[in-house]
């Protein structure tokens, strides 16, 4: 495969793998160190990228799997700092929440949400994935996957209700 080639067929969905990274990291200089990454392992193997169904599910593939050895290595370096990784994440959502909009809000409570469930919800409410390619993507089956998005879905309604109601008690 040509540079030109990559070029054209593989970075149209840069942006996709971006948000992916977004998503998981919830920081933008990790997410695009993600995608960077993510663009030079498919680039070294630029010419077995054929063999495979679809390169948009193995970028997608190779940057999940990135992003979640980023989180395992900032899990590890919190422990041995003596926090936990839950602390440092809390601490960088409640900076952030102060002027959040209902939109802000809810992808707040998203990010709360355990990663398969974050994972899942992202691909298929953000990405439009179809459960199908969930499943490629993810290695899970399909039962799993509709179960992992139903929780979601339904912890993060209730949140937002919770937060709602809240909020109308109090004024």
């Amino acid at each position: 495969m040509t540079a030109e080639t990559f070029k054209n067929e593989m970075l149209v969905f840069k942006n996709k793998l971006y948000r992916l990274g977004l998503r998981m990291l919830s920081d933008a200089d990790d997410a695009a160190d993600a995608v960077q990454e993510a663009y030079l392992k498919l680039w070294n193997m630029r010419d077995q990228i054929h063999t495979y169904k679809s390169p948009e599910a193995l970028a997608m593939t190779i940057t999940k799997n990135h992003c979640l050895d980023q989180l395992k290595a900032a899990h590890n370096k919190a422990r041995m700092m003596g926090s936990s990784f839950a602390e440092i994440a809390d601490d960088r959502h409640t900076a952030k929440s102060e002027l959040f909009d209902t939109t802000n809000l809810v992808k707040q409570l998203i990010d709360q949400l355990p990663l398969q469930q974050r994972l899942v919800m992202h691909l298929r409410d953000i990405e439009q994935y179809e459960f199908e390619e969930i499943a490629e993507l993810t290695g899970q089956n399909l039962n799993a996957i509709r179960a992992n998005l139903s929780r979601a879905r339904k912890q993060v309604r209730e949140q937002l209700i919770q937060h709602n109601n809240y909020e109308y008690k109090t004024h």
